[in-house]
């Protein structure tokens, strides 16, 4: 009998703290255990009694690089409870800032966490030895990012010029413009990036787990809708209903909650991959193009390949984005951006935005006064971690029956995890 034990301990090059338990015994996995091993950060506590105008700023700390999608997704909470409908300048405008934190961090993963698993280096620093060119033009993507979070919400990370209903500054029209040229001179290197992760070689296998995407008519939303659909499942939903479509459980072996489909009781990816699977022909023509040509159309199910619908997205992200920005500039958008006066009142309700890692959810109880009475924050990688459970065992399974070596299966396991994109810290918010 052959029993081989994997534990990686602080998985490397992902955001947060996390270990891998695998127990493969005579060519069967017995045992797969994604560990969560950080300590509650208790985000939903902090909130609580606090004035809705803090909750944005507070819940935003949660991470560095999905702030601005933490901020945007408890605007939508409380403008739902208000009765605010925010105008199409100010929905343009939070796009943009979720559209930075995009930036950020996909060329962060691609670059710097994903890509040395694929050039058999140990880190990104080699990288710019052997490729300064690549490594440089990733940077200046990166910093493209932040300068856009920066021009639109006031910094890079945590932004403090969305407010409720609005905006308390913009850029000039000539800021504008400049902002859309940077974005569209990078276009020809994002869509070179779909090529390089498109040519490394990755294991064939599709997820069993359900997908979980926003979804708009003709439209790729990240922001605008507050419609949520489990594909397999033909389940479409409204963020108010999160706690009727959405069950969150315990595990014994992680800090974090795990989440599940409530009506198939189905594990779930909600990623860049699960969005292109939603919303496919609604990218840009460039972003689209080059989606066919890497192969990446639905359905789409293997995790590996969310690495390049990361890099499509960088591509559709640029060029939206710089659309957006000349539209502004020539005030093309209807309405105001400016904040509205409005009225406080208790009530419940969902935010709900398509974070770069995925589906993130703010689900908010406010009273008379507009305090917080009760906060509730699902957040991409929680609702990951059992689909990413499920994924490493059959992917352990096939390389098992492939009698691959411990090292191998290793490796393997790592880029698995790390494809995912988790932010481990996250998801104990």
């Amino acid at each position: 009998m052959t029993r081989t034990t994997l534990q990686v301990d602080h998985i490397a090059r992902v955001e947060g703290h996390g270990n891998i338990h695998v127990v493969v015994n005579d060519g069967v996995v017995e045992t797969v255990e994604v560990n969560v091993v950080e300590p509650a950060r208790l985000f939903e506590s902090m909130v609580r009694g606090r004035d809705h105008s803090e909750v944005s700023y507070i819940a935003s700390r949660i991470c560095g690089i999905c702030s601005a999608s933490h901020v945007v997704t408890d605007l939508k909470a409380i403008e739902r409870v208000f009765g605010i409908e925010p105008s199409p300048r100010t929905r343009a405008l939070r796009e943009l800032l979720v559209y930075g934190s995009y930036l950020q961090n996909h060329a962060t993963h691609l670059f710097v966490l994903a890509a040395p698993d694929y050039l058999g280096q140990p880190s990104v620093f080699p990288l710019a030895q052997t490729d300064p060119q690549l490594f440089e033009q990733a940077l200046a993507l990166k910093a493209l990012g932040n300068e856009l979070c920066t021009k639109v919400g006031g910094r890079s990370i945590h932004p403090i010029t969305a407010v409720v209903g609005g905006f308390t500054h913009e850029v000039s029209a000539g800021e504008y413009r400049a902002l859309a040229g940077k974005l569209e001179a990078m276009v020809p290197f994002a869509l070179a990036t779909v090529d390089v992760f498109n040519s490394f070689p990755v294991p064939d296998m599709a997820t069993e787990g359900d997908l979980l995407a926003m979804v708009e008519e003709a439209y790729y939303p990240v922001e605008c809708s507050d419609i949520a659909c489990f594909l397999d499942a033909g389940i479409s939903f409204d963020a108010s209903d999160l706690a009727d479509n959405i069950e969150e459980y315990e595990v014994a072996h992680s800090a974090a909650l795990f989440a599940r489909v409530k009506a198939t009781k189905s594990p779930y990816m909600t990623a860049a991959l699960a969005r292109v699977n939603a919303s496919w022909p609604y990218l840009s023509s460039n972003a689209k193009v080059a989606a066919a040509k890497a192969g990446l159309r639905p359905p789409e199910r293997n995790p590996f390949k969310n690495n390049v619908a990361q890099a499509v997205e960088l591509v559709d992200a640029l060029e939206r984005c710089a659309g957006i920005c000349r539209r502004l500039a020539e005030n093309e958008v209807p309405g105001r951006s400016t904040p509205p006066a409005y009225t406080v009142r208790a009530g419940y309700a969902v935010g709900f935005t398509e974070a770069p890692r995925g589906a993130l959810f703010h689900a908010l109880e406010l009273d008379g006064q507009g305090k917080v009475v009760k906060a509730t924050i699902m957040t991409p990688t929680a609702q990951n971690l059992a689909n990413l459970e499920a994924d490493v065992r059959q992917l352990a399974q096939k390389l098992a029956a492939q009698g691959v070596t411990e090292a191998e299966l290793r490796l393997w396991v790592e880029k698995l995890v790390r494809a995912y994109d988790p932010c481990l810290s996250c998801s104990v918010h």
